[in-house]
């Protein structure tokens, strides 16, 4: 069984399709301007070929004369649009952990690229990889606006940015005012990185509507569709994962350890994973999570002997890696786990 190719969900590809009507453009009209079917979204497909919706974001731009597209899909994403692991956010105590969050469970809403989240004194950093660096800015935009628009539904408030760029060149067309409504401010181009910089201190804003009880229920849903992706026995996200497992409590897990293992090069193995949807520290992280959950359940090893099996120097290490993986540290999650029926 083949690993599932880069795609992102139907219900990530409905504000792009929204977009799209509400300039006009059905449905059947906006597939054949991208050169795909032109039955391809009716009906709505459970999921799509992730170069399939970069090229419908391309087709519905000009086909609604909208140079702003991107952003304009990015407004109108809702809970719904991240799929489980927008459930999952619902559920944080704060902006903090719901960045976090989405740092691990993105990739059940698309395979399009991968969020990372990097506090730095005052200041935060949001940077978001794209798998496609050759596409058109309308796919970075539509990231960045969705996650600002969700972000301060969730805060309840505008989240002002302090400083926003992107890789891509300032467009001719661009107007600073569009950009200024939609990201907060007008954004620098040419950078090293899509990236966003805000305060630190709203990592620590509650979210008023959270519902954190269904935390612990809604988290491990998203482990077992985590677990679902990687479990094609020919996949190499797979294959990736069990040389992780045979490996962690023996020596230290390196990329180009695996990669030999599995008789590539690391640089092809990096280039698997990302057609994959995924990369090397995820697929890692993911193993070494799923093990930690086991391992946790087992009352005889202590956090040290945990630590040491999932290949850490120090039990602080595993702490803290699981703290960012759950929102819990791993003591809470054992009582709370033994306590369980």
């Amino acid at each position: 069984m083949p690993a599932s190719p880069p795609r992102v969900t139907a219900a990530y590809l409905q504000p792009l399709l929204e977009t799209a009507a509400a300039g006009g453009i059905a449905p059947a009209a906006l597939a054949q301007a991208a050169g795909l079917a032109p039955a391809l979204l009716d009906p709505l497909p459970d999921a799509l070929a992730a170069g399939d919706y970069i090229a419908l974001l391309d087709a519905g731009s000009r086909l609604a004369g909208d140079p702003h597209f991107g952003l304009h899909v990015g407004e109108r994403v809702r809970p719904g649009t991240y799929s489980v692991y927008g459930l999952v956010l619902l559920a944080c105590r704060d902006i903090g952990q719901a960045l976090e969050q989405t740092q691990r469970y993105e990739q059940l809403a698309h395979d399009l690229g991968r969020s990372r989240l990097e506090p730095e004194g005052s200041l935060a950093r949001y940077t978001w990889a794209s798998h496609y660096p050759e596409a058109s800015r309308h796919l970075a935009e539509s990231v960045f606006a969705g996650i600002r628009t969700f972000g301060c539904w969730l805060a309840g408030r505008p989240l002002a940015p302090r400083a926003l760029a992107f890789v891509h060149a300032r467009p001719c067309d661009a107007d600073p005012a569009e950009y200024a409504r939609v990201l907060g401010m007008v954004p620098d181009f040419d950078a090293p990185a899509h990236a966003v910089d805000f305060d630190a201190s709203i990592l620590a804003l509650p979210l008023p509507a959270a519902d954190t009880g269904m935390y612990p229920l809604l988290q491990q849903h998203a482990e077992r569709l985590l677990r679902a992706r990687a479990q094609a026995p020919a996949g190499i996200v797979a294959q990736v994962h069990a040389a992780v497992v045979r490996c962690l409590a023996t020596e230290p897990v390196r990329l180009a350890g695996i990669a030999a293992a599995l008789d590539l090069s690391p640089r092809t193995l990096q280039r698997k994973l990302a057609d994959a949807g995924a990369t090397f520290q995820h697929v890692l992280d993911g193993a070494r999570y799923a093990l930690a959950m086991d391992y946790l359940r087992q009352d005889g090893l202590s956090l040290v002997d945990i630590a040491f099996l999932l290949g850490f120097q120090e039990q602080s290490a595993f702490t803290h890696a699981f703290r960012e993986w759950s929102g819990m540290n791993p003591g809470a999650w054992r009582e709370r786990a033994l306590a369980a029926p």
